[in-house]
């Protein structure tokens, strides 16, 4: 059980005693933003101070806000083709890369296409199997077993 004990002004439960003399806490220098940049930067505060709450509340906005920037891409998109009716066939290609098969009627080639056009529409095809970091070689079209044309791409990262 605690008493209050009516000599020392403060002396409830519930108060907070100062830890310094008032006089003592004026003489103290403020500190400057760069000192507590320092301090945000180095984490030192604890867990339920003011900065520590100010840490966390600008790392979340940092992360839900940051995608919805104009400028801000980093490139982690979701591949714009919705998904390749048949099965993409990948074998490899002897330590030189791979070969890739994949259906024609995945693959909207339009006629007279460059063969610049008909690589990056290649390229574009093999992507979800691939990754973005892969190189068109050469191609070819072929019947596959059910004699559907497919193209046949040569490729390699």
């Amino acid at each position: 059980m605690t008493t209050l004990n009516p000599a020392v002004p403060n002396s409830h439960p519930d108060s907070k005693p100062d830890s310094q003399p008032k006089a003592h806490r004026e003489l103290q220098p403020r500190r400057t933003a760069r000192q507590i940049l320092l301090s945000y930067f180095y984490w030192t505060y604890s867990r339920g101070s003011l900065h520590y709450d100010v840490m966390v509340t600008l790392i979340l906005l940092f992360i839900f806000i940051s995608p919805q920037i104009p400028g801000w891409s980093f490139g982690d998109k979701p591949s714009s083709t919705a998904g390749l009716a048949h099965p993409i066939q990948v074998v490899g290609n002897g330590g030189r890369g791979l070969i890739i098969t994949v259906q024609a009627s995945d693959v909207t080639v339009p006629a007279g296409a460059t063969e610049s056009a008909v690589r990056k529409i290649l390229r574009k095809a093999i992507e979800p199997v691939t990754g973005d970091a892969v190189v068109v070689e050469r191609w070819e079209t072929v019947a596959d077993a059910q004699g559907d044309l497919a193209w046949r791409v040569w490729a390699y990262r």
